[in-house]
């Protein structure tokens, strides 16, 4: 035959004490937002060698980067609702930077010269001169499409 073992009873003297809930996972928002600012230098630098591979711009390429740096952000960084934005702003800043990495690229190999002498001469504030006179739409959709996907992917991939 077999027995069926009853548990103990509980003792009514000790009431029953829950376990304590975990707290919320926050995340590290100074991590999230390095990772991120490491993910879109390096994204733009992607973005615009891709660019001048083949010698013009893709929407895919400009969701790659938001990807990549939403991604870095919200993974990294976790829940916290700065990192959506922070990630947008990096990721805009990214493809930014990518077309502008593209211009010094193609007037190096234009003018056949190498990347240096071009950024030594034009700078910064001079490949931007050049962008705001050549931009047209696309380059300001590529940048929004970046942001976008960027704060959606954060939001994701947060824990």
């Amino acid at each position: 035959m077999s027995q069926h073992i009853q548990p103990p009873a509980p003792d009514s003297a000790t009431p029953a004490v829950p376990y304590p809930a975990e707290p919320a996972r926050t995340g590290n928002i100074g991590l999230g937002i390095a990772a991120a600012v490491v993910a879109a230098l390096a994204a733009a630098a992607a973005y615009g060698g891709i660019m001048n591979a083949i010698d013009r711009q893709i929407g895919y390429a400009a969701v790659g980067v938001g990807i990549l740096v939403g991604f870095a952000a919200g993974k990294l960084g976790g829940k916290n609702p700065v990192l959506p934005v922070a990630g947008a702003i990096l990721s805009i800043g990214a493809v930014y930077l990518g077309q502008l990495f593209y211009l010094a690229l193609a007037l190096a190999d234009f003018g056949n010269v190498g990347l240096g002498d071009v950024l030594s001469h034009m700078g910064v504030s001079g490949l931007n001169d050049y962008w705001q006179k050549g931009a047209e739409a696309m380059d300001y959709v590529f940048l929004i499409i970046g942001g976008f996907v960027a704060f959606g992917t954060a939001k994701k991939t947060s824990d």
